[in-house]
């Protein structure tokens, strides 16, 4: 990888439109697109998303688990999946929402972040419930190979509120808790740094505040879960450069054929278009912000 994570993002948002798209082999997803339950289908499912978005779309994220799910097939599909789309110019998040504490989160780390590993990744998601610090060995691994990780914030599941929306003695969310920490890894970086939440489209808007997290935001919660553009442009204010909308089924309903897949990314990029216009017509070149509220 060639320079920070947070630099080439906001390089491929501007050439690629802001967009993420998903690839989520799901069982019922494969049994609509007439493939069979098992790793042929598996790796026929992988080679159209990787045909329909690798050289289109800024970002993928594959979900680990639909792979895991599969055994040793189903990690060797993974692995495929990521050189391939990497080959083809788009970042990969790898969705695996890993969360630990020692050395069993250095070998996560290992795992998805060396480029020696067969699973390397551009960034990760992490979850950072045993603590934001339980995290350090991803980040140290991120900052020496330019990659990036998305720690969870702000998610789109009912019972996520519970401890996110918790405040703390010092009167913080606990969220707010966990994007303060990155802010402080992220301060100074330019055009952004690597380190980004993940903050789903529908989220309460009085949860926190993201306007010094110099960070991406990675948003799910769009098309299937009901987010919208405009649930977007409300939830994350006007300064919206770090915002990387993240589709799944919304596209992946249009398969298997690879023209229709791509058509309807490009109708999702388009209508997310905004978030680097507005951008572009507010801020001189040179000094782009990623400064963003909830």
């Amino acid at each position: 990888m060639s320079g920070a994570f947070g630099a080439r993002l906001d390089a491929a948002l501007d050439t690629r439109g802001s967009m993420c798209a998903g690839i989520d082999p799901h069982p019922a997803l494969l049994q609509a697109w007439g493939l069979p339950d098992d790793v042929s289908g598996l790796e026929r499912f992988a080679r159209s998303c990787v045909e329909a978005f690798g050289s289109t779309v800024a970002v993928v994220k594959p979900q680990s688990a639909f792979f895991e799910a599969y055994g040793s097939g189903g990690i060797r599909v993974l692995e495929h999946t990521i050189a391939a789309c990497r080959e083809a110019g788009a970042l990969v998040v790898l969705d695996v929402k890993r969360g630990d504490i020692g050395t069993t989160m250095a070998a996560y780390a290992r795992a998805y972040l060396d480029p020696a590993s067969s699973l390397a990744s551009d960034a990760i998601t992490a979850s950072p419930y045993l603590g934001v610090g339980s995290l350090l060995p991803a980040f140290e691994l991120a900052e020496q190979y330019g990659a990036g990780v998305f720690v969870l914030a702000l998610t789109s599941n009912p019972e996520g509120a519970q401890v996110q929306h918790a405040r703390g003695a010092d009167g913080r969310t606990v969220a707010q808790a966990i994007i303060d920490e990155l802010a402080a890894r992220n301060a100074g970086r330019t055009p952004m740094g690597s380190f980004g939440v993940v903050a789903a489209a529908t989220i309460e808007t009085s949860a926190a505040r993201l306007e010094r997290l110099n960070g991406p935001i990675l948003v799910p919660g769009i098309g299937a879960q009901g987010g919208t553009p405009e649930d977007v442009a409300r939830a994350f204010g006007d300064t919206l450069s770090g915002i990387v909308p993240s589709v799944s089924r919304e596209i992946l309903r249009y398969g298997p054929e690879v023209a229709l897949l791509r058509s309807a990314l490009n109708e999702q990029i388009a209508d997310f278009e905004f978030l680097r216009r507005d951008l572009r017509a507010q801020e001189p070149a040179d000094s782009k912000k990623s400064g963003m509220s909830l």
